[in-house]
């Protein structure tokens, strides 16, 4: 029995699969709306769905309409089980909210962009907020960044699973630049060092943190 086909997710009927359209940071166009409906319509699927990680998901698709689907989407596979980054989820920050202090979408796009496709241990997810009041979630995900007056605060090894952690604030007050640059420090040494297969949490609790900030910043 296959559980993935071609960027599919078999369901708990074992006989449809969903296609997770990959979002970046939860923003839609007109056009993609209007794809995505129209493709929902071709294919009569059931079920549309919005991901904890603001991505669109949809539900009951045939084996063999898996890749008209996608071609027919044009978004792209949004990962769900493979190791590599599966998403960046960012709060709206000063594109709109009163309270942002960071440019949170344009940081999440930037991020997604670099790193998607990026193989790595276990799955990523990364959560990017404007403020302190963490609309990102950035302490419950692999990766987080929340936006303060002075910078970035970096955050590494949340995890919202079975057994829950708050991640280790890595370093405070970053710029754009230096924070790109220590997440891609801190995502190469969690890849060279962690076990296959451990998420960064279970990762940092074996390692420790204190030797992964080393690895950092001696890197």
């Amino acid at each position: 029995m296959e559980f993935e086909k071609n960027g599919a997710i078999l369901q708990r009927d074992k006989e449809t699969y969903a296609v997770v359209a990959r979002i970046p940071c939860g923003i839609l166009s007109l056009e993609t709306m209007e794809t995505i409906s129209s493709v929902v319509k071709k294919y009569s699927i059931p079920i549309i769905k919005i991901s904890s990680g603001q991505r669109i998901v949809l539900v009951g698709i045939k084996p063999d309409e898996i890749d008209s689907v996608w071609s027919d989407l044009k978004t792209g596979i949004g990962r769900a089980l493979e190791p590599c980054l599966h998403y960046v989820q960012a709060c709206p920050g000063t594109s709109v909210c009163r309270f942002g202090q960071r440019n949170s979408l344009e940081m999440g796009m930037k991020l997604e962009n670099i790193l998607y496709g990026l193989p790595t241990a276990a799955k990523l997810k990364i959560g990017v907020s404007g403020c302190p009041f963490n609309c990102g979630e950035a302490f419950t995900r692999d990766i987080g960044l929340i936006g303060t007056v002075k910078g970035w605060k970096l955050v590494f090894g949340g995890n919202s699973g079975r057994v829950p952690r708050i991640g280790d604030v890595i370093k405070e007050e970053l710029s754009d630049e230096e924070a790109i640059d220590l997440i891609k420090k801190a995502i190469k040494v969690y890849t060279d060092k962690a076990n296959p297969k451990d998420r960064t949490a279970r990762f940092i609790e074996k390692f420790g943190i204190e030797n992964f900030k080393n690895e950092i910043f001696s890197s």
